[in-house]
């Protein structure tokens, strides 16, 4: 359930990230915190990293390391200066008492900061995330609490992260729940393959417009001219050059690759001479 407010764009990297941290918690620590960082614009809040910070928390009172909070912030803007403080997060299903307090502390370093739940515990039988943003409640002068909104939560990736998640997704039908990595030529041969499956359906899709089997769609369409006049116009013979440039070139950098590495062998066994 979603209501007024950013979409929340979650990476992968995040996830298991607090999923570790939970895996590595202290001795009798029920739950894990930590700062999320990101970037926001108009309508979205983009998670890209995060960090775990030490805390203690009793049914009376909880503390929070703010300085490690702050000394990890200022080490994590040298390595990527885009990414700012949006919200935090903890794993469990439910917002307690404490995660209020908390949360007025994240209130300061950023403007209306979201903050995510993830339930590592997998209490309703999956992991749940959740995404909130506080908004106060009361009557001016008086009492004010503080009320949690959810927010719509998605989930992106970069291109380099989605071999992980192909590689984790592999090992789901395995029984050992493992699985090793594919070589190189393995995965260009995948991609190929799945190349193929899509130029195979928009085939079939162009084919069945133009016997009056299937309704055309003009947005469709213009996707495709976008693709086709992306393609660049290169002649067979000129493409067969280019590709075998290409082969000699990377044969060579392997060629040249372990020849240093005998080299380097060579020398250690030669020093310990």
């Amino acid at each position: 359930m979603s209501v007024y407010g950013p979409v929340v764009k979650i990476h992968p990297v995040v996830l298991a990230s607090i999923a570790d941290s939970y895996e590595r918690r202290n001795e009798g620590a029920s739950r894990v915190i930590g700062t999320l960082l990101g970037t926001i614009d108009k309508h979205t809040v983009e998670v890209t990293n995060c960090f775990s910070v030490p805390h203690n928390e009793s049914e009376d009172e909880v503390a929070v390391d703010m300085e490690f909070a702050k000394n990890m912030y200022e080490l994590h803007k040298k390595v990527s200066p885009s990414e700012v403080i949006i919200g935090w997060y903890a794993t469990g299903y439910d917002i307690t008492e404490h995660s209020v307090l908390i949360h007025e502390y994240y209130s300061r370093e950023a403007q209306n900061p979201i903050h995510l739940t993830v339930d590592t515990a997998l209490q309703s039988g999956k992991m749940n995330i959740r995404a909130y943003v506080s908004a106060q409640m009361g009557v001016p002068g008086k009492t004010v609490g503080v009320m949690f909104t959810p927010l719509t939560v998605k989930y992106i990736y970069y291109d380099t992260e989605r071999i992980g998640i192909d590689l984790l997704q592999r090992t789901r039908a395995s029984p050992s729940q493992t699985n090793g990595l594919t070589s190189d030529l393995e995965q260009v041969g995948g991609a190929a393959a799945r190349v193929q499956d899509m130029l195979a359906t928009v085939l079939t899709y162009i084919e069945d417009v133009l016997a009056g089997k299937a309704m055309a769609d003009n947005s469709v369409g213009r996707f495709l001219m976008d693709l086709v006049n992306k393609v660049p116009k290169i002649t067979a013979e000129d493409f067969e050059t280019m590709l075998n440039s290409n082969i000699n070139d990377l044969l060579m950098v392997t060629y040249l690759s372990n020849l240093t590495q005998a080299q380097i062998s060579l020398n250690e066994k030669l020093v310990v001479l």
